[in-house]
This record gives C-alpha cells, structure tokens and sequence, in this order.
C-alpha cells in the first residue's frame, strides 16, 4: 500500500477515536456550562414548575385534582392528627385516623398514614384550628418561607452569590414538596439551618437540631459528628429541646403515645419491607434494590452497608477536620443514604450541601464529573421517580452516592486543624469562611470584611475569581 494511503488509513481510524474522546471530555470537563447559561437553564426549569403548579391548581375543581386526589395529598395526615388531638382521639390508632381522615375526604380505599413520632404533635396540634385549605396554605408558606430563609442563610454564610428564588423554584424536590404538602420544608430547615447555626451560636444550633428530630431517619448521623467534633453545648441544647417536645406530647395526649407509637412504628417498618409505599416511590438503596428483585434480607444487608460506609466516612472526616460548615454538607449528603426509608421530597435536604460544592468549586475549580453529578443531583427528583415506576430503573442511590462521594472530597481538602481536641470545639466557621479575598469573621480586621457592605464591595472580586477558577481541575 503506497505510504500516502496508509497515512490516510490511520488518519480515518484516529478520526472517531478523537471524536468520541472530544465527546466524552464534553460531559466530563463541562466547560460549556458557565455561570451565563446555568442561569439560563434554572430560568427555563423554575418557568417550568411554577407553570406546572399553576396548572394543577387552575385545572382543580373543589380541591381536587383533575386525577381524583385532594390537594396537598399527604398533608391530610398532618390536618386530620391535629384535628384528633384536638379532640382527644389516639393519633397511632389506625382505624380511628382512617375512620377522621374519610369523614373528610376518601378517595376508595386510600389512606395517608401518620408514622411521625410524638415529638412532631406539639406542631400538628395547631392545625387543628383551621379548615384543612387555610391550614394547608398556612402550613406551605410558613414552612417554605422558613427553607427559602434556609437556603438564603447558607449562602449568606459562604458568600456565595445565588439567584435565590430562580434557584428555588427550579428545584424539583420543592414543587414535589408543595404538591404533596409535606413535613420536608419543615425538617430541612431545621437540619440544615441547624448544623451551620452551630458554628457560631451552639444553642441555638442545638435549639434546631433537636427540633429536627420530627424526622429522625435523617439525624443518625448528627450525633456521631457532634460528639467527635466536640460539640457539647449543641448536644446540650439539642437534647433540652427534645425533652420539652416530648412532654408536651405526653401532655396533650398522656404517657401511653409513646408505646403507640413504636407499636405503630413496627408495624410500618414491617409494611414498607412488603411494598405498602411502591419501591419505585422511594428513593434508598435499600427500595432500589428491592425494584430490582432482592429479597426483604439482602436488601437491609445492602443498605446496611451501605449506612455503615457512611457513618464511618463523616466520623472519619470529622475527627479529622473538626467541625466546620464542610462536615455539615457531608451529613446533609449522606442523610437520604444513611436511611432506608426516603423519598424524592425529602431530597431538599440537598439544596444546602449543593450551595457549599458550587461555593467551594467556583473558588477553586471543578474537577472532572463535578459540574454532571452537580447537575443530576440538583435536577434528580424530576425523573428519578418516573423512571423506576416506568422503566424499572432506580437512579437516584447511584447520584447520591456519588453527590456524597464528591461532597466528601471537598470537605478534606480543608486543611486539618493543628491543634487536636481544642480545634474540634472552636468556631467551625473560619475553616472554611478564611479565604485569600476574604480573611474569616473572627481575625482581627475582618469586621469591615464581614459586615454586609463588605461583602457586596468585595463581590465583585470574588466573582472574577470565580470566573477564572472554572475551569475544570485536570
């Protein structure tokens, strides 16, 4: 073969090796997708959502939908508890939650059952004294103005600069919140504001972690952080709140809630091992693998495992670390992990730990992947759960594990405190708030860089910063 054709022949076949190298490095590096067209894209999303909110609710007759379900779905459950605390009904007796539910509003044989423990009546009390429409628009605005506050407070504390309300109602897991009207607005907050709060003010930090306690599935692991980390005030303040909560449980509805409650707790954990909430619905490893067709005993040693990982991995980091706002995004990442029991709505957990790995890597600069799990967790809860009731495939444990995975990277690349125990107890904050451009708010003559017109004249400086760090880490 004259040399001219072998150079064209082994030109040709480097041809599609470059191209699918190019076309993987295209989703691997992401360069494409900066700031100008990430704001784009949450524009198109939130217009999408609100749209999709509006929709429902125009094409509503009466409270329900044009499917035949109540508006605000499983916040009935929370209303009819009130309604029965109120008049001194058992909120765990199953048969008289159905029998108060129904008199209301029944749809066949569906039922939205209540598994909360007492710590979360003092809260439902309350909405005993309303009508369930004004108790469920109440309930929707206080609690999501308390996550918009939230998700202002992380970014307010990282300075990072985000298109708030686009940024919220772009978020899948908040228009999945609003429709069903659930607690996750509620225990977000709390968790989230809670674990950072701490770093500056222990108690009232403590104050909300207990708070967050109405869900105790996503707490496993704050204890194992605190205590390594040192955090006895918080632990203190945590546990004062968690006991005035269960009094005032005990006495609204007298010492035996308790027993009723575990009592029903078994019981769920027994129904939801056989499927009463569909697999597809969740959103753990533990009902991925049970989609899959694993037994009840394989799929508990899977998420076994997997929650044993994770613990050891916070521990680990922050007996490391110490406590910083770092170790509070690793345990809001491994908190829909850690748990076999969690759905798409409670992933606006995640709105705080994305905030501090975009903040963290516009500083620094994207690793290879990064900005693609950044993107499929923030959008994951509008297809994950469609696609394993559909299409039989659960992807949300893969895109958590590797949120985690990345969120874990960033937080030890914080350079271990130097002094031991003492730094484990110390103001969290200057770890990570002590950048070039910005000294922490503790050192002297960081007043003026603290303060509110201190950061809006160094903004600019950050975000040239910001901009030139984008580029992918190679």
């Amino acid at each position: 073969m004259p040399s001219d054709a072998k150079g064209r022949d082994g030109h040709c076949r480097r041809e599609p090796a470059k191209a699918a190298a190019m076309g993987v490095d295209f989703i691997r590096r992401a360069d494409w997708l900066g700031e100008a067209r990430a704001r784009g894209y949450l524009w198109c999303v939130a217009l999408l959502n609100v749209a999709a909110l509006i929709l429902l609710v125009a094409t509503s007759r009466g409270g329900i939908d044009r499917n035949g379900f109540l508006l605000g779905t499983d916040f009935i459950s929370f209303w009819t508890t009130g309604h029965m605390l109120q008049s001194g009904g058992n909120v765990y007796d199953t048969s008289a939650h159905i029998a108060a539910q129904r008199a209301f509003f029944q749809q066949g044989d569906a039922y939205t059952a209540f598994f909360y423990p007492p710590l979360f009546l003092p809260i439902c009390y309350n909405l005993g004294y309303l009508g369930y429409f004004p108790a469920l628009g109440t309930w929707l605005v206080v609690t999501g103005a308390m996550f918009v506050q939230g998700v202002r407070f992380w970014a307010r504390k990282l300075d990072f600069t985000l298109p708030l309300w686009t940024a919220v109602a772009a978020f899948p897991p908040v228009l999945i919140t609003l429709t069903h009207g659930q607690t996750s607005f509620l225990a977000a907050s709390f968790l989230g504001v809670g674990l950072l709060r701490l770093c500056d003010r222990p108690w009232a930090g403590g104050f909300l972690l207990g708070i967050a306690a109405i869900k105790p599935q996503f707490g496993l692991l704050v204890p194992v952080a605190l205590l390594l980390t040192g955090q006895w005030r918080t632990i203190i303040a945590a546990a004062i709140t968690v006991t005035v909560f269960g009094l005032a449980a005990t006495l609204i509805s007298g010492p035996a809630v308790w027993a009723d409650w575990f009592a029903v707790t078994r019981a769920a954990q027994a129904a939801m091992a056989e499927g009463a909430v569909p697999f597809a619905k969740m959103q753990s490893l533990f009902a991925a693998t049970r989609l899959l067709g694993a037994s009840t005993g394989v799929a508990y040693a899977i998420q076994g495992v997997l929650t044993t990982a994770v613990v050891a991995t916070v521990a680990w980091t922050a007996w490391r670390q110490g406590y910083n706002a770092g170790v509070a995004a690793l345990i809001l990442a491994g908190a829909p992990l850690a748990t076999p029991f969690v759905l798409d709505y409670d992933m606006v957990l995640l709105a705080f730990p994305l905030i501090w790995l975009a903040a963290e890597a516009l500083r620094q600069g994207f690793y290879p992947w990064e900005k693609l799990v950044f993107v499929l967790t923030f959008i994951a809860g509008a297809f994950a759960r469609p696609l394993a009731m559909f299409v039989g495939v659960p992807i949300m444990p893969v895109i958590l594990i590797a949120f985690f995975i990345f969120v874990l990277r960033r937080a030890n690349e914080v350079p271990a405190p130097a002094e031991w125990w003492p730094a484990r107890g110390a103001a969290c904050l200057q770890a990570t708030e002590a950048t070039p451009d910005r000294p922490h708010r503790r050192s002297p003559g960081s007043a003026a860089a603290s303060s509110p017109a201190g950061r809006a004249a160094a903004r600019p400086a950050r975000r040239a910063a910001a901009r030139a760090a984008a580029a992918p880490r190679p």
